[in-house]
């Protein structure tokens, strides 16, 4: 008699070659506090810290505006959702929030869900699997939740160069203008902070009979005078016929939207499984996401002074010699190059500095390119930067990094 399949041991053997790799996630217990950001409180080493990789890029997450419309709305709704949209989930405040949407990017309509990965997974599944014999092109670093859905909506799928209008051409040739085909790509790409030639692949959706789907996850509340992204920083957004969005990094909270016509909106309502079978986002999260979104429609002051911030840090560190990936977008890229340096010098930035930046490595970049990612926001001090600079600097040599040219 065989003997039963080594569950136990797979899965450590699996886990030791992460940690062989340097590869190995370790969750630090951090406590964000109101009003403090980007302080934060370590429980894993006792101290506060200052974080530099945060998601939350204008400190939205803690607008005095955002905290008051969630504390009106938990007395006025209470906590929960209530079940998916479909059942019992379809509140006031969600509905209002996917009309402010629909208004930032002028288009007739939003449709919310709860995180930009589950929008992008089950809107693109919905598209490619109900347009007859569709072809998909996809830049080939989309994000991992765009593959997601152009995997689910098991369509004929080519993968273009990155951001390579000349490729995606290359490609579009080859298939009838008549056929039903999406160009699926990103504004701004979050682990090299370059940006997509929106204007480029738009000539050439027209060109070939293609729908646009635009992922501004990193772009939103960024870019714009009224922070509807790339495509509105340069005109282009009624040339998109699908815009991808979220809550959860410049507005500060959670969730994910799509804004496209009514139409399309129907569709994606009425198919896509990620929305129909998962709980609505509550009340509570659409009244802060409506608060920050209206905020940053009206006010650049938050914007302007997290790109004095970035461009402060750049060029800092770019000085004292520590290697900055040259990027025309809020994200500053520290390029290790290495799994396990890039680990231990996260480690020694906590440890002994006080820092907290987490460490990028496979498979959210290639091998080889592993980083650390800074997220200066408007919120960082000239002190805070100060001591990052001083503390990148020390930490690089004292692992013999790679210096800049």
């Amino acid at each position: 008699m065989s003997e039963s399949f080594n569950y136990n041991g797979y899965i450590d053997q699996s886990l030791a070659r992460l940690k062989a790799e340097g590869r190995y996630r370790v969750f630090h217990d951090l406590e964000r506090r109101a009003g403090q950001f980007p302080l934060a409180f370590s429980h894993s080493t006792g101290k506060p810290v200052t974080v530099w990789c945060s998601n939350d890029y204008l400190g939205m997450g803690q607008h005095p505006k955002v905290i008051a419309a969630m504390k009106a709305a938990l007395d006025r709704y209470g906590a929960g959702a209530g079940g998916t949209r479909n059942i019992s989930g379809n509140h006031h405040a969600v509905v209002e929030l996917e009309q402010l949407l629909s208004t930032l990017h002028r288009k007739e309509a939003a449709l919310a869900f709860t995180s930009g990965y589950t929008a992008n997974e089950g809107a693109l599944a919905a598209l490619l699997s109900h347009l007859p014999d569709c072809v998909v092109f996809s830049d080939e670093r989309n994000h991992a939740s765009m593959i997601s859905g152009i995997r689910a909506g098991r369509s004929e799928k080519h993968i273009f160069r990155h951001n390579d209008p000349e490729h995606l051409a290359f490609l579009l040739k080859n298939i009838p203008v008549s056929r039903p085909k999406i160009i699926a790509f990103e504004s701004i790409y979050s682990m090299d902070g370059d940006i997509g030639p929106v204007a480029e692949i738009c000539d050439l959706a027209d060109r070939h009979g293609a729908l646009t789907y635009l992922d501004e996850v990193h772009a939103v509340g960024m870019y714009g005078p009224r922070g509807a992204g790339i495509a509105e920083r340069d005109g282009l957004m009624e040339r998109l016929d699908v815009i991808q969005g979220t809550l959860a990094k410049a507005y500060g909270l959670m969730g994910g939207y799509i804004a496209a016509s009514a139409r399309i909106i129907d569709l994606v309502r009425s198919f896509a499984p990620s929305f129909i079978f998962t709980t609505a986002i509550p009340p509570v999260l659409a009244a802060g996401a409506h608060a920050s979104i209206r905020h940053l429609m009206e006010s650049n002051v938050e914007r302007e002074g997290q790109q004095r911030s970035a461009a402060q840090v750049k060029a800092r560190l770019k000085a004292a010699g520590v290697p900055v990936l040259d990027t025309p977008t809020h994200i500053v890229p520290v390029p290790v190059g290495d799994a396990a340096l890039c680990k231990l010098a996260s480690d020694k930035l906590l440890s002994e500095n006080s820092i907290y930046v987490q460490p990028i490595n496979f498979p959210t970049v290639p091998r080889g390119a592993e980083r650390l990612r800074l997220t200066p926001s408007p919120l960082h001090t000239d002190a805070m930067i100060d001591a990052l600079v001083q503390a990148l600097t020390h930490v690089w040599g004292e692992l013999s990094l790679q210096k800049a040219a």
